[in-house]
């Protein structure tokens, strides 16, 4: 009991240590001011004592490893270090990750939201963790952080405007956030739009379904209409069959509408193709929306989703028929055309600029020191990442009540497992045949934009990262007997993550909504972009002690009434024993990845295959 009431006092300690260097206003305060540097005096030496007792554990196996890399034959290392990891991995304490979880959803962290005092506040925390647990920083200039550039785009609705132009007849006069939402994601201001539009059925160019909806035609100038989804399909061969490609995927859509040089992109929603209705698009499109500063993409003027009547009106005044031109988008030798009907758009942003970091620490490879003259061997580095969004939605100011997104589940308890994978590898840190990495990333419920730089700014070449495993809002209700890893199957690591997965007890599940696109929906996907194998552990719905039917009822409660909400608050008595199996399932992977003697690739034609080949 000492020693989990220890790591709870160091984390809450530590928190209000670097609350009091965030928030001044707090320090004003002398009755506050004293009781922190009470407990930073307080934090300090029990820091001590437990990073001494820690060092001399770690200094102890370092040791013995070192002899056994020295004086025994490889096999016999390897065996050694196994028996090591696996020694490491039985001293996972779902403890340590309760207390990381039950401060990092406190209120005084306000939501974590990128850019203000909270988000700071929790990547402080974070970047303290990685320090005592002697890992390396991998930011800028020698820091924990990878600082990255966003700005915020908020539209103003009373000055914002859309109609519809027909060639004929009256305009038709659109209302913002009942009938469309759209944002300028150029980053100015204002943006005037005065275009023809063009309807390219589902606005995908897939050369591996010899699938172009953009052949022969011009769309440079011009706004795209497009339908929300794949081309329908049966066959797991041609666009994912019942389960949804990065094609289908919205924001490939605006994407490949700026690439073609379209000012603008309408993309149609449907409830049954996009996976959820309209009030998702209108709560996530009418509040401030953040992007990449420095992003060298194009990017459209107008990026707006619209309600399914809208586009049957714009067929309608085209004198065209919506079901049978929705019907045709969906065929092989569908034909793009231009409407006889134009959007004339004026978009009103309040812009804001700020910075928030992705909070970015290694622990670098063991390379045994030569002797004096010799030459160093080439190395070439075969890491394993782990990462975690830290980010969430921050608070509503002026709402009476509770009005701070907490994000116990989504996902301080994504960070809280890192953190405690990171002191668990710790132990390991001067013998590592390859690094370890650690990410707790920003801005994932933005548009997984802090993974995204980060893939685009990896702090070793991404050709060198041989895996991302990524945790995102793992419940803490008990011990699971089943996973998720969706996306390892198309790997070459996916026999080994089966073999693990059996020795843990768990039974790998497929993805239970594969129409949704879940796979490009968290931070993994965008490693896997730029050619990093990559997947996240999940738990299925079968927990020890109950049946299948309680753990559905736990999600869809969870989905139903907290997820996003004011009420994903920290409970006291969550069972974190499933968290401490999912990481220690995760080391072990990780272990494999790093003494492995071949390179993990992804399979023959996987979307993702030319991005690897070309990172290399």
């Amino acid at each position: 009991m000492k020693a989990k009431a220890s790591s709870r006092f160091l984390s809450l300690a530590l928190a209000a240590a670097l609350a009091s260097i965030v928030s001044p206003a707090l320090a004003q305060d002398p009755g506050i001011a004293a009781a922190n540097a009470a407990m930073q005096a307080n934090m300090m030496a029990t820091q001590a004592a437990m990073q001494a007792q820690s060092d001399a554990q770690a200094a102890a196996a370092t040791f013995q490893m070192q002899m056994n890399m020295a004086n025994t034959s490889s096999a016999s290392y390897a065996r050694a270090a196994t028996k090591s990891v696996k020694s490491y991995e039985a001293g996972i304490d779902p403890e340590k990750i309760r207390a990381h979880v039950q401060f990092l959803s406190d209120d005084l962290l306000e939501g974590r939201y990128p850019g203000l005092r909270g988000g700071e506040l929790a990547a402080k925390y974070i970047a303290t963790q990685f320090a005592i647990y002697g890992l390396k920083p991998a930011g800028d200039n020698g820091t924990y952080f990878q600082n990255i550039n966003f700005v915020g785009m908020k539209v103003r609705p009373s000055e914002t405007t859309a109609s519809l132009i027909p060639k004929s007849g009256a305009p038709i006069v659109l209302k913002f956030a009942d009938d469309y939402t759209v944002m300028n994601e150029t980053l100015t201001p204002t943006s005037d739009i005065d275009a023809p539009i063009v309807f390219v059925g589902y606005g995908a160019d897939a050369p591996e379904f010899n699938w172009n909806d953009y052949a022969g035609i011009d769309v440079k100038g011009k706004i795209i209409l497009c339908i929300v989804g794949d081309p329908p399909s049966s066959d797991p061969k041609f666009f994912g069959g019942d389960a949804m490609t990065y094609y289908g995927r919205w924001t490939y859509k605006f994407e490949q509408a700026a690439r073609m040089g379209a000012v603008g992109a309408l993309i149609i929603h449907r409830t049954d193709l996009a996976s959820y209705g309209w009030d998702v698009v209108k709560n996530s499109n009418t509040s401030e929306k953040t992007f990449l500063r420095d992003d060298k993409n194009p990017q459209l003027k107008a990026a707006s989703w619209i309600q399914l009547d809208v586009a049957q009106k714009i067929f309608a005044a085209s004198g065209l028929d919506f079901d049978q031109e929705f019907a045709a988008a969906g065929k092989p030798g569908f034909k793009a055309v231009e409407l006889p009907i134009r959007l004339q758009a004026h978009v009103s942003s309040d812009v804001r600029s700020f910075q928030s970091p992705n909070v970015v620490g290694i622990f670098p490879a063991y390379q045994e020191p030569l002797k004096k003259g010799k030459t160093p061997p080439s190395f070439t580095d075969q890491a394993v990442l782990y990462t975690a969004h830290y980010d969430h939605l921050g608070f509503k100011a002026g709402m009476p009540g509770d009005n701070i997104y907490n994000g116990a589940a989504d996902n301080a308890t994504g960070v809280g497992m890192i953190l405690e994978l990171a002191r668990s590898w710790s132990h390991m840190r001067s013998v590592l045949p390859h690094s370890v990495l650690f990410a707790a990333v920003t801005a994932e419920e933005q548009g997984l934009l802090g993974s995204q730089y980060l893939g685009q700014n990896p702090p070793i070449p991404a050709s060198q990262i041989a895996l991302d495993i990524n945790y995102d809002m793992v419940l803490p209700i008990g011990t699971p007997m089943e996973i998720n890893v969706n996306g390892a199957q198309r790997t070459s690591f996916y026999p080994a993550v089966e073999k693990t997965a059996k020795a843990f007890r768990l039974d790998i599940v497929p993805d239970p909504r594969p129409s949704a696109g879940s796979y490009y929906r968290s931070d993994h996907f965008s490693l896997s972009r730029v050619g990093i194998p990559a997947f996240s552990i999940e738990p299925g719905t079968l927990f020890e002690g109950y049946d299948r039917a309680w753990g559905v009822a736990q999600f869809k409660n969870f989905e139903d009434h907290d997820y996003h909400n004011f009420s994903d608050n920290y409970h006291s008595d969550w069972d974190f024993s499933g968290n401490a199996k999912l990481i220690r399932f995760g080391m072990d992977l990780g272990w494999q990845v790093i003494s492995s003697k071949k390179p993990i690739t992804w399979n023959k034609g996987d979307e993702f295959e030319a991005a690897r080949l070309a990172s290399r």
